[in-house]
Protein backbone atom coordinates (compact mmCIF):
# COMPACT_ATOMS: atom_id res chain seq x y z
CA UNK A 1 0.00 0.00 0.00
CA UNK A 2 2.36 2.52 0.62
CA UNK A 3 4.68 1.66 -2.01
CA UNK A 4 1.72 2.63 -4.24
CA UNK A 5 1.17 5.16 -2.91
CA UNK A 6 3.98 6.57 -3.43
CA UNK A 7 4.06 5.54 -7.38
CA UNK A 8 0.53 6.98 -7.45
CA UNK A 9 1.67 10.65 -6.06
CA UNK A 10 4.99 10.23 -8.73
CA UNK A 11 2.14 9.46 -11.54
CA UNK A 12 0.08 12.77 -10.51
CA UNK A 13 3.38 14.94 -10.38
CA UNK A 14 3.19 15.29 -6.90
CA UNK A 15 6.30 13.01 -5.63
CA UNK A 16 9.35 13.67 -7.90
CA UNK A 17 10.61 10.41 -6.81
CA UNK A 18 12.17 8.23 -4.55
CA UNK A 19 15.25 7.89 -2.34
CA UNK A 20 15.40 4.59 -1.02
CA UNK A 21 17.80 2.68 1.39
CA UNK A 22 15.93 -0.98 0.11
CA UNK A 23 17.91 -3.01 -1.83
CA UNK A 24 14.23 -5.38 -2.95
CA UNK A 25 13.18 -3.29 -5.75
CA UNK A 26 9.34 -3.20 -4.30
CA UNK A 27 9.21 0.72 -5.50
CA UNK A 28 9.76 -0.07 -8.99
CA UNK A 29 7.21 -3.22 -8.52
CA UNK A 30 4.67 -0.67 -7.12
CA UNK A 31 5.30 1.48 -10.19
CA UNK A 32 7.43 3.89 -9.72
CA UNK A 33 9.66 5.53 -11.78
CA UNK A 34 12.51 7.61 -10.31
CA UNK A 35 13.85 5.42 -7.67
CA UNK A 36 17.55 6.35 -6.15
CA UNK A 37 18.50 3.26 -4.67
CA UNK A 38 21.59 4.51 -2.36
CA UNK A 39 22.48 1.19 -0.81
CA UNK A 40 22.15 -0.59 -4.12
CA UNK A 41 19.55 -3.41 -5.45
CA UNK A 42 19.47 -7.17 -5.77
CA UNK A 43 18.59 -7.16 -9.56
CA UNK A 44 22.36 -8.20 -10.59
CA UNK A 45 25.73 -8.87 -9.21
CA UNK A 46 28.93 -7.57 -10.33
CA UNK A 47 32.43 -9.27 -11.03
CA UNK A 48 34.93 -7.77 -8.25
CA UNK A 49 38.01 -7.98 -11.53
CA UNK A 50 36.48 -7.44 -14.84
CA UNK A 51 32.77 -5.35 -13.78
CA UNK A 52 31.23 -7.63 -16.13
CA UNK A 53 27.44 -8.01 -14.74
CA UNK A 54 25.21 -11.03 -14.28
CA UNK A 55 21.52 -11.08 -13.56
CA UNK A 56 21.05 -11.96 -9.79
CA UNK A 57 19.71 -15.55 -10.46
CA UNK A 58 22.87 -16.44 -11.93
CA UNK A 59 24.82 -15.24 -8.97
CA UNK A 60 22.86 -17.28 -6.84
CA UNK A 61 22.51 -20.28 -8.50
CA UNK A 62 26.58 -20.11 -8.54
CA UNK A 63 26.58 -19.24 -4.99
CA UNK A 64 24.42 -22.39 -4.34
CA UNK A 65 26.56 -24.63 -6.61
CA UNK A 66 30.05 -23.69 -5.56
CA UNK A 67 29.74 -21.54 -2.62
CA UNK A 68 30.60 -18.34 -4.27
CA UNK A 69 29.63 -16.81 -7.47
CA UNK A 70 32.78 -16.88 -9.59
CA UNK A 71 33.13 -14.84 -12.73
CA UNK A 72 34.60 -16.31 -16.02
CA UNK A 73 37.95 -14.44 -15.64
CA UNK A 74 37.60 -15.73 -12.45
CA UNK A 75 36.91 -12.85 -10.39
CA UNK A 76 34.16 -12.99 -7.64
CA UNK A 77 30.51 -11.83 -8.49
CA UNK A 78 28.72 -9.56 -5.86
CA UNK A 79 25.41 -8.70 -5.51
CA UNK A 80 25.53 -5.04 -6.23
CA UNK A 81 24.19 -4.18 -2.65
CA UNK A 82 26.15 -1.53 -0.38
CA UNK A 83 27.60 -3.59 2.54
CA UNK A 84 28.76 -1.98 5.32
CA UNK A 85 31.79 0.09 5.44
CA UNK A 86 31.29 0.12 1.19
CA UNK A 87 30.84 3.37 -0.54
CA UNK A 88 27.52 4.22 -1.21
CA UNK A 89 26.34 4.07 -5.10
CA UNK A 90 26.49 7.14 -7.14
CA UNK A 91 22.88 7.34 -6.60
CA UNK A 92 23.45 8.75 -3.16
CA UNK A 93 25.18 11.56 -4.67
CA UNK A 94 22.57 12.39 -7.15
CA UNK A 95 19.73 12.36 -4.15
CA UNK A 96 21.97 15.01 -2.14
CA UNK A 97 21.94 17.29 -5.91
CA UNK A 98 18.18 16.65 -6.08
CA UNK A 99 17.44 17.79 -1.89
CA UNK A 100 19.55 20.52 -2.24
CA UNK A 101 16.77 22.30 -4.48
CA UNK A 102 13.81 20.54 -2.44
CA UNK A 103 10.79 21.99 -1.37
CA UNK A 104 9.62 19.25 0.60
CA UNK A 105 11.49 16.20 1.94
CA UNK A 106 8.63 13.12 2.82
CA UNK A 107 10.12 10.83 5.06
CA UNK A 108 8.42 7.97 5.62
CA UNK A 109 9.47 4.32 7.23
CA UNK A 110 12.87 4.55 8.53
CA UNK A 111 14.29 5.20 11.99
CA UNK A 112 16.51 7.79 10.66
CA UNK A 113 19.65 6.66 12.43
CA UNK A 114 22.10 4.89 9.49
CA UNK A 115 24.17 7.18 8.23
CA UNK A 116 24.64 8.98 5.71
CA UNK A 117 21.65 8.82 4.65
CA UNK A 118 19.86 9.88 7.81
CA UNK A 119 21.72 12.87 6.85
CA UNK A 120 19.84 13.93 4.08
CA UNK A 121 17.24 15.25 6.31
CA UNK A 122 18.91 18.12 7.78
CA UNK A 123 20.72 18.82 4.69
CA UNK A 124 17.61 19.17 2.82
CA UNK A 125 16.03 21.01 5.85
CA UNK A 126 19.40 23.33 5.74
CA UNK A 127 18.96 24.67 2.31
CA UNK A 128 14.90 25.45 3.01
CA UNK A 129 13.02 22.09 2.49
CA UNK A 130 10.06 21.52 4.56
CA UNK A 131 10.07 17.88 5.92
CA UNK A 132 7.57 15.69 6.96
CA UNK A 133 7.96 12.23 8.95
CA UNK A 134 5.86 9.99 8.63
CA UNK A 135 6.71 6.82 10.96
CA UNK A 136 5.19 4.44 13.48
CA UNK A 137 8.34 5.05 15.79
CA UNK A 138 9.86 8.41 17.37
CA UNK A 139 13.06 9.74 14.73
CA UNK A 140 16.39 11.87 15.94
CA UNK A 141 15.00 14.09 13.42
CA UNK A 142 11.05 15.06 14.88
CA UNK A 143 11.99 18.52 15.95
CA UNK A 144 13.00 19.11 12.11
CA UNK A 145 9.75 18.30 10.91
CA UNK A 146 6.84 20.60 10.03
CA UNK A 147 4.62 17.59 10.11
CA UNK A 148 5.19 14.91 12.55
CA UNK A 149 2.59 12.11 11.78
CA UNK A 150 3.46 8.82 13.92
CA UNK A 151 1.29 5.78 13.78
CA UNK A 152 0.98 2.66 10.98
CA UNK A 153 1.93 3.72 7.38
CA UNK A 154 -0.50 1.35 5.74
CA UNK A 155 -3.43 3.37 7.90
CA UNK A 156 -1.63 6.51 6.87
CA UNK A 157 -1.12 6.04 3.46
CA UNK A 158 -4.88 5.10 3.04
CA UNK A 159 -6.18 8.51 4.51
CA UNK A 160 -3.68 9.94 2.62
CA UNK A 161 -4.66 8.17 -0.74
CA UNK A 162 -8.33 9.33 0.39
CA UNK A 163 -7.66 12.56 0.75
CA UNK A 164 -5.62 13.72 -2.28
CA UNK A 165 -7.99 11.29 -4.38
CA UNK A 166 -5.23 8.87 -5.40
CA UNK A 167 -5.78 5.51 -6.87
CA UNK A 168 -3.78 2.74 -5.07
CA UNK A 169 -5.56 -0.21 -6.35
Amino acid sequence: MVHKLLAALEEKGILQGVITQNIDGLHQRAGSRRVLEVHGHLRSGTCLSCRKTYPIEWVMEKAEQEGVAQCLCGGLVKPDVVLFGETLTPAFEEAQRELAKADLLFVLGTSLTVWPVAGLVPFAVSRGASLIIANAEPTPYDSYSDVLLQGDLVLMSELLAKALEVDVA
